[in-house]
């Protein structure tokens, strides 16, 4: 399709009755080769969020050994400011042929890699920074299409594409991590409506986020369950412990990337406002570096936490922003299995009980599942034969 056709799609779309907007959603393009894929032109960007603008077969580190095709998959989505944008994931079909009724589908969000382009799960490659903690949760998504489930993994918003990563801002994530079951539906109508949502870490809260956005799409997909391991929480507290202490820490990463969720968020909060002078010069690296990267002592891990911030900063409006990240005050009506390691330095059994405990009073039905030996990443191989069983009755 030629870019004077695009450009006049985009324009009867923005004059056009809402009612005929999916008429007015651009047909999927052939992609580009290397990482053009990730950066389509503007005017194939607006559209039905979860249609596809296009795809390609997917080989290399990023891709599941276990399916028996992966796809490369640049999608419609909205931004966390409800504009049109591009997200980019992976859907991996089991081998063999659908059953009846089609493939069940778990769609995976993935855990904390930074908010770098070059760190999102589908650009994984051997020996990249953030190449460990993609292919963590490897195994149990190999078991999932073991099982005859379909896998579809998004990137997140601007993870990947254009724009910032908006980390930890749930309603963004949800669009991600629902939106690309529809990209998958597209390409693969034998993908059935059939939906369990499994995350880890930031990818448990997304999790969560995702199934309560979930309640607004019934239409789209029949959601049979939530599994969340080791969800992050509280992070109004968590950046605040973690801009205290008096000794340089790989754990100010942190807090540096929640700022970079905020600031996407709440366009009126303003770096310069907050950060120190140092804090202000290791600040773009955020969009550069994988978290592993800015934990170091070249970077945001040779920085005091106590020195991240202005002194007389003030802090009310931020804190307003990250307390909408934490996920104890949603209501979901599915399911939930929670999992935690005992051993988990990241995520808390404190954290995660108190969560639980305001979820349940919210409503919701909640499995907790508890490993006293298991540490953050522990949990993912840990619990993969319990996950599948949990998943089994869900998707049955």
């Amino acid at each position: 399709m030629s870019a004077l056709r695009l450009a006049v799609l985009a324009l009867a779309a923005a004059t056009t009755l809402p009612c005929l907007a999916l008429a007015e959603t651009p047909a999927a393009l052939t992609p580009p080769a290397g990482l053009k894929f990730y950066s389509p032109p503007a005017e194939a960007i607006p559209g039905t969020p979860g249609s596809v603008i296009w795809s390609r077969k997917l080989v290399g580190a990023a891709a599941l050994k276990g399916a028996g095709s992966n796809e490369l998959v640049l999608y419609r989505s909205t931004s966390v400011q409800g504009t049109p944008i591009a997200v980019s994931g992976i859907v991996a079909l089991p081998k063999g042929t659908a059953p009846a009724g089609g493939w069940p589908v778990i769609t995976w969000a993935h855990g904390t890699v930074g908010s770098a382009d070059k760190c999102a799960p589908s650009r994984d490659a051997i020996g990249s920074p953030a190449y460990k903690f993609n292919q963590a949760p490897h195994r149990m998504l190999n078991a999932f299409l073991k099982e005859g489930w379909a896998v579809v993994m998004t990137d997140y918003e601007g993870l990947g594409t254009e724009g910032p990563h908006p980390y930890l801002l749930g309603l963004s994530e949800a669009h991600g991590v629902l939106d690309i079951l529809l990209a998958a539906r597209e390409l693969h109508p034998e993908i059935s409506k059939k939906v369990a949502i499994v995350g880890h870490s930031q990818g448990g809260q997304a999790a969560l986020f995702a199934a309560a956005e979930a309640k607004a799409r019934k239409d789209e997909l029949e959601l049979r369950g939530v599994l969340a391991l080791a969800p992050a929480s509280f992070m109004g507290t968590l950046f605040w412990l973690g801009t205290q202490g008096g000794d340089p820490s790989e754990g100010t990463a942190f807090p540096a990337l929640f700022l970079t969720g905020a600031l996407a968020g709440n366009p009126d909060l303003k770096k310069e406002d907050l950060l120190s002078e140092e804090g202000l010069r290791l600040f773009p690296e955020v969009e550069t570096k994988c978290r592993v990267e800015l934990s170091k002592s070249d970077s945001w891990g040779g920085l005091v936490p106590s020195k991240m911030l202005q002194e007389n900063a003030n802090l009310t409006p931020l804190m307003a922003e990250l307390r909408k990240m934490h996920p104890g005050d949603l209501s979901i009506d599915v399911p939930v299995r929670i999992v935690q390691g005992l051993a988990d330095e990241r995520v808390s059994p404190i954290q995660t009980t108190m969560l639980l405990e305001q979820l349940i009073s919210k409503g919701a039905q909640i499995e907790l599942r508890v490993y006293p030996l298991m540490d953050h990443f522990g949990v993912l191989a840990r619990d993969v034969e319990n996950a599948k069983n949990w998943l089994k009755d869900r998707l049955k």
